[in-house]
């Protein structure tokens, strides 16, 4: 630990009281100690502690408040001109920082961001540029720290935008109250590092060999962290709480240090930008917490013509090309990012030089990557590349793909070489521009953009063999085609696409040109394999990202492929975030014959577009999906989610509903905007195979709830299952659920959860008294139930005898409302088979009333108390009357409820004498290792039944998983669901 603050220590500071101040200063400490909570610092070692020796502790135990502490008490004994004098050496330190960073931006720009410096270092900074990087720290009621989120595809100019912000700052245009420093840390650059502590970080970016660390951390709220490129990492941001790191002295590995920044452990009070790609906020989720997020959109589409127009110089072919590009969706798109336009229009420009066929290249964005990187090997006055060209390009892409698989987008001199890039041949690449000197070291080199790097690594899979790779990091295409529709690694934005862009017939000529030999087509078929066993795995098939699989077809455009791998899919999920999504997905699905379930969600693409041209560009895109619906028979489950619809796209998906071909036995909407709601419920009643009908999230008017009303009475509806979770329903319509409860003679199931129907549960509870009402299954979870809706619900459970499932969860039950539950539930004409309390609010005390139930109740057969505070005391009490030789329980659900190892011994003895407990769920729960090896043994011994016993824990530490291990070896009936 550092026991001095660089230049101006503290303890120098100390040195300069006199005898009497320092005793002063020790017993004003004492008294801060004891007043303010500070962290003890025993007054024994205070009390005999040299100036060094204070100085030290102070540090150690109060790290960057240690100056406020000091600062405190200069002022207490009248020494305030060392406070004064130590604030101002600490500016002194912030504004050479400001200065060195001027410098840097101004003169080293090209170096340190990779961009030339008349592209940024020379333009002035206007209002208008200031005014848009202060909204991003805009102070808000209850929102400091920040946390800013910069999201934009790779190359789009985020980096730009932070050096805007760092030169702003530096040249005192703006935060000059707001921050003392701001540090910039590339994601890229620190992870070569390894491990690294905070002051290790910030040493780096300091101009002297020297930092003031612990001075700059003394004022956490002061310092902005500005990460760059996020995705660098490839981490998932989801270590336990106890391994992230708060001290800025302690060395771990970088991905844990910057995770320590990110959640909020490390320099709490610290303000964060962050940048990364939209798939590495994706992944991200909901980990980090977050006070503005904003989107770099990069070149519009006159920023995009003017790129041309400067490439190709005559006004007229510009605009020509130009017009031929914004006639490809996934062309265009890519050129938003400013070096991957540039590269586009300087890939067209060679074409026309060498008599080329546009349409040819402009085909898919695979097509003007492969001419791009092609015909940089191939002279201009030559028609194929030399000898030496093919190994060049051959060892490139050997070099990329050892880069994709290890997260390395920077080689040095060694990964070149083992590749096959010699020396000799660094000066040839870099004068093609295919790859450029890192902007970090002169070492280093990386290529022009990272969708490069992705292109030469899946060229290098058709013209070479992964067991010829010199690295064993290198693995099967198979793998890599998982590995990219999985989305495991976030970087991977083009890998797999381009693989199959690369197989169809004109690029395969295209190398075949270059190569001089055909290639093998075995790389088609081993992709064809791969994809068929998604079918046979269920695991897989879930992880499976349909929209990049679409992507990869659609590149491809071999139809017969596409109805082939179609055919391996009958279930559907996708989200279209964009109008290349909507055509990318009509492509695929129009040739899948074989569709069984279909979900579709489109988010705001149809909503938000002003431009009457472009939405009527869209709405033939959406018409084209809708399609689908009438064109496949076969779909039985059809779910629309999370889609935001104006009037005319509303009524094409109507339009293609109704067509009698499509008729899905389940049909879910949810997070859907309704039009001309009166057409909507007629489907109902028009599709007589409709059993399960799912609204959930989507808001219903009292007046849609009518127009349902009227539906489900009609005779021609045939609904069994309705689900209205989150549909903002309000109790006025319980008169119009508690009608359809008497007279619907269909209705089985109802989820009205997360809706406030608390004065409305009486209407309803009288309804389900009704010797009319057939429902079996009621879900009222979060439902604002207040005490007296468990009367009414008791009522209900000592009348209907049909009803067989009751869900309740997140509603303030308590003990109190349990117990009157139970009451009726311990009578021995209780229907209810299956009862979920979780989250309410229940104690060991309530498990008194359960423990009745259980006891006495033949019925019950599924217990579901999770996430209550029902400890030990509590289970034990459930395990006794488990015991009961009248308790048929199968299935009890105890997760987080704060049990221990205790628990394992009550469950043991539980099971020794009840035969039909089959599954017991004990996630999140602190079992120690004696407790889960004595349940394990008891269900070796359970486990011999035929029963599968299915068992869901908590693995808490390795010992635990290799128990776990095996005991699944041991016993082949058990089935152990186990959460890490």
């Amino acid at each position: 630990m550092a026991s001095f603050f660089s230049d101006f220590g503290l303890m120098w500071y100390l040195k300069e009281l006199n005898k009497k101040e320092f005793m002063k200063f020790k017993e004003v400490l004492r008294q801060e100690i004891a007043e303010s909570g500070l962290q003890h610092i025993p007054w024994n070692e205070v009390k005999k502690a040299s100036r060094e020796h204070l100085a030290n502790l102070l540090v150690k135990h109060y790290e960057q408040k240690a100056w406020d502490v000091t600062f405190r008490i200069f002022q207490n004994i009248n020494r305030k001109d060392l406070s004064e004098r130590a604030a101002e050496e600490m500016a002194g330190h912030s504004k050479m920082y400001q200065a060195y960073l001027k410098n840097m931006l101004s003169h080293d720009w090209s170096r340190k961001f990779k961009i030339a410096i008349e592209c940024f270092g020379n333009e002035d900074l206007t209002q208008d540029n200031c005014s848009r990087l202060w909204n991003l720290f805009v102070p808000k009621a209850n929102e400091k720290p920040h946390t800013v989120l910069l999201i934009g595809m790779s190359g789009v100019g985020k980096t730009v935008f932070l050096a805007q912000l760092m030169r702003a700052w530096s040249e005192g245009l703006m935060f000059q109250n707001e921050f003392s420093y701001v540090f910039y840390l590339c994601c890229h650059e620190i992870k070569q590092l390894k491990t690294a502590s905070l002051a290790d970080l910030l040493s780096r970016e300091w101009p002297r060999p020297s930092a003031p660390i612990a001075e700059i951390v003394s004022q956490p709220a002061k310092l902005l962290f500005i990460i760059d490129s996020l995705e660098g990492l490839n981490c998932d941001w989801s270590e336990p709480e106890s391994e992230l790191c708060d001290n800025w002295m302690q060395k771990c590995p970088v991905s844990i240090l910057l995770s320590s920044l990110l959640r909020r452990k490390l320099l709490p009070e610290s303000s964060l930008l962050i940048t990364a790609t939209p798939e590495a906020f994706e992944k991200l989720g909901d980990r980090i917490e977050y006070t503005v997020k904003n989107f770099v959109t990069g070149f519009n589409e006159n920023s995009r013509r003017s790129c041309f127009q400067r490439v190709f110089q005559d006004e007229d072919t510009a605009q020509e090309v130009f017009t031929l590009v914004r006639e490809n969706e996934q062309l265009y798109n890519i050129c938003h990012v400013p070096s991957l336009c540039w590269m586009v229009a300087t890939c067209l420009n060679d074409e026309v030089k060498r008599g080329g066929h546009l349409s040819a290249v402009c085909r898919c964005t695979t097509s003007v990557f492969a001419a791009y990187v092609l015909n940089l090997f191939i002279p201009q006055s030559a028609h194929y590349p030399s000898k030496k060209s093919q190994a060049l390009l051959r060892g490139l892409c050997s070099v990329a793909a050892e880069g994709m698989w290890t997260d390395n987008f920077a080689f040095n001199q060694k990964d070149l070489e083992k590749n096959g890039v010699f020396h000799s041949d660094i000066s040839t690449l870099l004068n093609m521009k295919i790859l450029l000197k890192s902007r970090d070291s002169k070492n280093l080199y990386t290529f022009f953009h990272p969708s490069i790097q992705e292109f030469c690594a899946a060229l290098f899979y058709l013209v070479n063999s992964h067991v010829d790779h010199p690295s064993k990091d290198v693995l099967c295409v198979e793998t890599l085609l998982f590995t990219f529709l999985k989305k495991v690694r976030v970087q991977w934005i083009f890998l797999g696409s381009f693989i199959f862009g690369l197989l169809h017939k004109s690029e395969q000529a295209k190398l075949e040109a270059f190569f001089g030999y055909q290639l093998s087509q075995e790389v088609k078929q081993m992709l064809c394999q791969s994809l068929e066993k998604i079918s046979a795995d269920k695991e897989l098939r879930k992880q499976i990202d349909d929209m990049k699989l679409f992507y990869c077809l659609f590149e491809l455009e071999d139809d017969g492929f596409v109805t082939q791998v179609m055919t391996f899919l009958p279930q559907i999920k996708f989200v279209a975030k964009e109008y290349s999504d909507l055509i990318v997905a009509a492509y695929c699905l129009k040739n899948c014959s074989t569709l069984q379930n279909l979900s579709i969600s489109t988010q705001d693409i149809l909503w938000k577009e002003n431009d009457p041209i472009y939405l009527r560009k869209l709405l033939l895109r959406w018409q084209d999906l809708c399609s689908v619906l009438g064109s496949s028979e076969q779909i039985q489950v059809l779910q629309v989610k999370d889609t935001y619809l104006d009037e005319l796209a509303f009524l094409e998906l109507y339009n293609h509903l109704k067509n009698p071909r499509c008729a899905p036995q389940t049909f879910q909407v949810n997070n859907v905007t309704l039009w001309y709601n009166q057409l909507f419920f007629e489907l109902l009643t028009q599709n007589h195979n409709l059993h399960h009908l799912d609204l959930s999230l989507t808001c219903l008017s009292h007046s849609d709830v009518k127009l349902l009303y009227d539906a489900l009475n009609q005779e021609e509806c045939h609904i069994e299952e309705l689900l209205l979770s989150g549909c903002q329903l309000s109790h006025d319509d319980c008169i119009i659920f508690a009608s359809i409860l008497i007279s619907s003679k269909k209705l089985r199931h109802l989820n009205v959860s997360y809706n406030n129907l608390d004065k409305g549960m009486y209407l309803l509870s009288k309804a389900l008294c009704h010797p009319d009402c057939v429902l079996k299954d009621l879900v009222l979870a979060s439902c604002s139930l207040s005490k007296q809706c468990w009367n009414y619900l008791s009522d209900v459970l000592k009348r209907n005898k049909t009803l067989s499932h009751l869900d309740v969860s997140s509603n303030d039950l308590q003990d109190e409302g349990l117990k009157v539950l139970c009451q009726a539930l311990s009578l021995p004409d209780s229907a209810l088979k299956s009862l979920f309390l979780r989250r309410c609010l229940i104690t060991s005390s309530g498990c008194q009333y359960l423990a009745e139930v259980l006891s006495s109740n033949q019925n019950l057969i599924s217990l579901q108390v999770s996430n209550n505070k029902l400890e030990d005391a509590g289970v034990k009490l459930l395990c006794e009357a488990i015991k009961e030789p009248n308790c048929r329980l199968e299935n009890l659900g105890l997760e987080a409820c704060e049990l221990t190892g205790a628990s394992c011994e009550y469950l043991v003895s539980a099971l020794s004498q009840n035969e039909t407990l089959w599954a017991i769920n004990l996630l999140k729960n602190a079992l120690d290792l004696r407790g889960l090896a004595m349940l394990f043994e008891a269900l070796n011994v359970h486990g011999c039944s035929p029963n599968v016993l299915g068992l869901q824990i908590t693995i808490p530490d390795k010992e635990t998983q290799e128990l776990l291990i095996a005991e699944k070896e041991k016993n082949p009936y058990l089935a152990i669901l186990s959460r890490v």
